[in-house]
């Protein structure tokens, strides 16, 4: 017996609608907003997460799956979306488009780490990236972005937090701040946080350890030191949000700890899914299409887990469409009336009726047993008389009436009448 590697899922027949429904809403969101896709490989040179995604990061330290190819090159499945999107920006040269550049992914992306709910080695990002806008205004267009995805996809009770953690000038000084106030106090905390009071000082306040957060709550905000470019700028972002009505709260732990991230970052959370409660995270990204070889560009995203969100909608009760059902299942008698209904469900398929045709040979009970498994909404059944006349009967499964209708006229009675059409 082959199983499915540990840490990946089937997407079942059953539950694909599911995925269907949600990517359907992220695809409605990237039309309304304006956003093209890209589709970059699922696989990468490594040196583009190193630089990409950080040498300092779990992510690149512990997770990334990372091997030597044929060439003897090392490749590294990608971890996160952004940084392939940027490669592709900067090696396709678009940054001669018209600006700003917004664009879309959605993508499978893989970590090595311990598979939970939500949470797997194989997993899916739907995200935006926006290039060439240094305004406020465009944090503020991917935060509605966000919002208006997780709604259209009927996720209520999530909450908007909200920080700024500067340009690289304030965000130096609050570094030797926050090093001032947590040397004397390293001694108590993890061995992760001691490993990044160097090297990445911000990361500590994203900590999850208990103990760690106890300490870190005393610690200086970053708000308390932005600039006055930075501070602003920050304004600006709330500002736009709260007069449309979008409900957030500044959030002083919310940070990245790399050199390239700049002022704005958010997140959206929920608690309906455990303490790994973020169902989508961005921010703005300034330096980073600069530090993997391009000119220097503003630029901003977010990112989804669509598993996350998917258990989300399933823990609070979101209810998705129903799957697509046949309109009509046409029966046949035997094998010459068979060959008529497989005729018939062909040209009805053609002119876009969802149908089915018996494939098992069975006999017209088990057909009308069938159809009514499948959801059917209409099924005619075929023999020698209705070849004889030209006629049949369609039988509503719903309610058990029938109606006789020309051979040739299926296709626009189910149009007529079939709501799935």
């Amino acid at each position: 017996m082959i199983n499915a590697p540990k840490g990946t899922k089937d997407v079942l027949p059953a539950q694909s609608y599911k995925w269907q429904y949600i990517e359907d809403c992220a695809r409605e969101t990237a039309r309304l907003f304006g956003l093209k896709e890209t589709r970059t490989p699922v696989f990468e040179h490594t040196e583009l997460f190193l630089r990409g995604v950080g040498e300092t990061t779990d992510v690149v330290n512990k997770e990334m799956y990372t091997f030597e190819d044929k060439g003897g090159r090392s490749v590294t499945l990608k971890p996160e979306g952004t940084a392939g999107v940027v490669r592709s920006f900067i090696e396709n040269g678009m940054s001669s488009l018209p600006m700003p550049v917004k664009t879309f992914y959605i993508t499978p992306a893989f970590r090595y780490e311990r598979p939970q709910a939500g949470r797997l080695r194989e997993f899916h990002q739907f995200g935006i990236e926006v290039f060439g806008a240094k305004s406020a205004d465009a944090d503020a267009e991917v935060i509605f972005a966000a919002s208006t995805f997780l709604k259209k996809s009927g996720i209520k009770n999530v909450r908007l937090e909200l920080n700024s953690i500067g340009c690289p000038d304030c965000r130096a000084e609050y570094n030797k701040k926050l090093k001032d106030f947590l040397r004397p106090r390293l001694d108590g905390m993890c061995s992760d946080c001691r490993s990044r009071f160097d090297k990445n000082p911000l990361r500590i306040l994203d900590c999850k350890e208990e103990g760690c957060k106890k300490i870190t709550a005393g610690a200086p905000k970053i708000v308390d030191c932005l600039c006055d470019d930075c501070r602003a700028h920050f304004a600006r972002v709330q500002s736009l949000l709260s007069v449309r009505g979008e409900k957030f709260e500044v959030n002083p732990n919310i940070v990245r700890g790399l050199d390239y991230y700049t002022r704005t970052v958010f997140e959206f959370v929920s608690d309906e899914i455990g303490a790994q409660g973020t169902v989508c995270g961005g921010g703005r990204y300034d330096g980073l299409v600069e530090s993997l070889g391009g000119a220097p560009t503003p630029a901003i995203g977010f990112a989804a887990g669509l598993e996350r969100l998917l258990l989300l909608m399933e823990n609070t009760g979101v209810t998705f469409p129903e799957e697509q059902k046949p309109v009509i299942y046409i029966a046949g008698l035997d094998e010459k009336c068979r060959a008529v209904a497989f005729d018939i469900a062909l040209s009805l398929r053609a002119n876009g009726v969802p149908c089915e045709v018996d494939l098992m040979e069975r006999s017209v009970k088990a057909q009308f047993k069938y159809a009514d498994k499948l959801g059917a909404q209409f099924v005619a059944a075929i023999g020698g008389n209705e070849l004889e006349t030209g006629f049949v009967d369609i039988k509503n499964m719903s309610d058990g009436t029938s109606e006789r209708v020309n051979l040739s006229g299926i296709c626009e009675y189910c149009k007529k009448a079939g709501a799935g059409v």
